[in-house]
């Protein structure tokens, strides 16, 4: 037999599953069997396993399995809060050995969006969030989007008229829209009067028979009882009092989300339902249909809200929270896990820079509190910045922004690139790892700052003599420190003996020029240090370009 304190130590490892398990309760009574199995494991997964007697972290009908789902609507494409809640999901999943699934929610097909379906998926592979199972994966408990999964939400249906649970309503759109403008003129929520609850038998019948439109409704019943929150603790909604009975089943025949998700989260056995808590208050109407079904439900916990930084909703109009539209902008994946988890709660600690191991490794779910995340865009270039560096560091990492910058360059300037050179592998990959820290995003590399890197730059007689009359002169002692110094450069050590050769120089000072190797390095007048340019293009490209301004000076 286990003890009581190493049991505890176990239980405490999810505070919230320790308070409502079966051991805090009644003590080891019903958790003998589990205990015997699990005592030589101390994984989370072993621990998840040990809490699941009442339901709390893992509902017993699944065998102690975690398994958790994200479930969007492809009425329109991944948002950052769809992304939020779907990263949630799989770090859950992760951290406790379970799986996580995607469903698609396409029940509503007036609004459906073409392509938004398979961009879903798309943007959780970008981001390095795959699931498991999925429309494009498949599974053992697919299919996995609602709409071919119709047969078996109209047969829960029937299953629930029968037993008295739900009724045929004909009730006309017209009737429907003059209740709710009625409520409306009163200063009252708009809900439906129950009036098809009370039809006998016989009349159903007879409307069914002549063919009538119809839907299917649910009876809300009172007496609701309360259930345990993971995040916002224990709720209690009676919504027969505020609501009247909801559609499950539209004319259509297709099934609203009330029911269609309790099904499929039945079906394909969900351990945890992790969603916004904006659904925290229809938690209630869901259990009640559960209760109806005889099914055991699964845990629930509502994340807080992701909003603006100043409180606001983050709304889809905003047109820049679409993950696609981080993916086109160069924002990386792990940028926007990032700083979608560093504004919220959940972790052991809240530091910038944490990748998708991290962040599951740091998971704590006791740690997510009901308050909104506050969401500041404006720094997510520096989140950008950090998992740049850190990509640039890694060899197998640095090998593919090398590939991807390649493709940039000859996009922004295949008819102006003199030396080929400047496209091998080398010469990126020593850029980076001279600009990392300093760049946001491998797009900066190729705007007009940097075109100096990969493109000859112009610059007239006038700009040098504008800046000293011994450019030959100063030009000279380069080309000769570039001989002695051969292949090797450091920047460090560049830019002593460029102090050093300053100093030969008769009227020019040291800020001049700096000034005119730039000029000649780069066309431009501000940028990296010329110690860092020199280092960045070599001596070989140094030494081209200083030949022209030798060439520029002597025709003078």
């Amino acid at each position: 037999m286990m003890s009581w304190s190493v049991m505890r130590l176990w239980l405490s490892s999810c505070k919230r599953c320790y308070v409502n398990s079966e051991v805090t309760q009644r003590g080891f009574h019903g958790l003998v069997a589990v205990s015997h199995r699990t005592s030589v494991r101390s994984d989370r997964r072993t621990k998840v396993k040990v809490t699941a007697s009442r339901g709390r972290c893992c509902s017993s009908d699944h065998g102690g399995e975690v398994r958790v789902r994200f479930a969007p609507s492809p009425t329109g494409f991944l948002h950052l809060g769809g992304l939020r809640t779907a990263l949630y999901n799989y770090i859950f999943a992760k951290t406790y050995g379970g799986s996580f699934i995607l469903r698609l929610e396409d029940t509503d097909q007036s609004r459906l969006v073409p392509g938004a379906a398979e961009s879903i998926e798309d943007m959780l592979e970008w981001a390095g969030i795959p699931p498991d199972e999925s429309p494009r994966r498949g599974g053992p408990v697919g299919p996995y989007l609602q709409s071919q999964r119709l047969d078996l939400y109209n047969q829960t249906a029937l299953q629930l008229v029968e037993s008295d649970h739900a009724y045929y309503c004909f009730c006309s759109t017209q009737r429907l829209e003059l209740l709710k403008k009625e409520a409306l003129k009163t200063g009252q929520t708009p809900r439906y009067d129950n009036r098809c609850r009370h039809l006998r038998a016989n009349q159903v019948q007879e409307k069914l028979a002549q063919g009538l439109p119809h839907v299917i409704r649910f009876r809300l019943e009172a007496g609701v009882e309360p259930f345990e929150d993971l995040i916002f603790g224990w709720n209690r909604h009676e919504v027969a009092q505020v609501e009247g009975d909801p559609v499950v089943i539209k004319a259509d025949g297709f099934p609203t989300y009330h029911l269609a998700n309790i099904v499929d989260d039945h079906y394909m056995k969900i351990s945890h339902v992790l969603r916004g808590s904006e659904w925290l208050i229809s938690t209630s109407k869901h259990l009640l249909m559960y209760r109806a079904l005889g099914w055991q439900p699964p845990t629930f916990g509502h994340l807080p809200l992701l909003m603006n930084k100043d409180g606001s909703k983050l709304s889809k109009r905003q047109g820049d929270i679409f993950i696609q539209s981080f993916q086109r902008d160069g924002v990386l994946p792990e940028a926007l896990l990032d700083i979608t988890t560093n504004c919220g709660s959940g972790f052991t600690t809240n530091r910038m820079g944490r990748r998708i191991d991290e962040l599951i490794s740091e998971f704590s779910p006791s740690k997510i509190t009901t308050h909104s995340a506050l969401l500041d865009l404006e720094k997510l270039p520096e989140f950008n910045r950090i998992h740049l560096q850190q990509r640039i560091e890694d060899k197998e990492q640095c090998h593919l922004l090398v590939k991807d910058l390649q493709g940039q360059i000859q996009l922004a300037y295949t008819a102006e690139i003199q030396d080929k050179e400047v496209l091998q592998e080398d010469y990126i990959s020593r850029v980076l790892h001279l600009r990392k820290g300093h760049i946001s995003s491998l797009r900066e590399l190729v705007t007009p700052g940097y075109s100096y890197l990969w493109v000859r730059p112009s610059f007239s007689h006038q700009q040098v003599t504008a800046l000293t009359s011994e450019a030959q002169h100063i030009a000279s002692l380069v080309l000769r420190l570039m001989e002695e110094r051969g292949e090797e450069l450091a920047v460090d050590h560049l830019s002593k003996d460029l102090k050093t050769l300053a100093k030969q120089a008769k009227s020019t000072k040291y800020r001049e020029v700096m000034k005119l190797l730039r000029l000649a390095l780069s066309g431009l007048q501000q940028g990296p240090s010329v110690a860092e340019m020199m280092v960045s293009l070599g001596p070989t490209e140094i030494s081209h370009r200083l030949q022209k301004l030798l060439l520029l000076s002597q025709a003078s």
